[in-house]
């Protein structure tokens, strides 16, 4: 990955803390698709930006922290994703995972999936749904309509709130699908400006 001009998001940011999903069982299909990638990375300009994220949270929030789900995905890596998924129809396939032939912001390492992890109660703070869950729940355009319903409680949108905030300030975009995940550009501008990898 150093190699691809990427930096590891850790030494860039040594505050923030990663448990990379895709390199363990505890993900989605239950299976470690990243071998040893056992490292987050990104180039150099997302991970400064996601540093301004990191900083800005702790400045507010002492005990609060960024714990990273994913980021730089290898473009082998979004195919296992994709065929994972081959029982949903395809136009709901492209919901959860982008399809490799177009490509992932995540293939140039920009986009990240995290959360927030409270240092002082050693536990991530509860955003209603876990990493990568599948449904309406997950999806940041549908919290008033989840918290009228009693599905989502204020405490867990304001968490996101928080999130997407510090997120946003630092120059990355939301998505209205998943609380976890955030752009740092376009995949125009992305394959442009940033290689893919591999």
């Amino acid at each position: 990955m150093l190699a691809q001009g990427l930096v590891d998001i850790q030494k860039n940011a040594p505050l923030i803390l990663v448990d990379l999903k895709y390199s363990t069982t505890d993900n989605f299909f239950g299976k470690d698709v990243y071998g040893t990638l056992e490292k987050a990375f990104l180039p150099e300009a997302v991970a400064k930006k996601l540093r301004l994220a990191s900083d800005s949270l702790i400045s507010k929030r002492p005990s609060l922290r960024l714990m990273v789900f994913d980021a730089v995905r290898p473009h082998k890596v979004q195919q296992i994703l994709w065929d994972a998924l081959d029982s949903l129809p395809v136009n709901v396939r492209k919901a959860y995972v982008a399809d490799p032939a177009v490509g992932s912001l995540h293939n140039y390492g920009c986009a990240i999936d995290l959360s927030i992890y409270d240092v002082s109660k050693d536990s991530l703070l509860d955003m209603g749904t876990k990493y990568d869950y599948f449904g309406y729940l997950a999806y940041p355009r549908k919290e008033i309509e989840m918290l009228a319903q009693g599905l989502l409680n204020q405490e867990q949108i304001d968490n996101r709130e928080v999130l997407r905030s510090i997120m946003i300030q630092a120059g990355f975009m939301p998505i209205s699908s998943e609380w976890w995940h955030f752009n740092s550009t376009t995949l125009v501008r992305a394959k442009q400006d940033f290689s893919l990898i591999n």
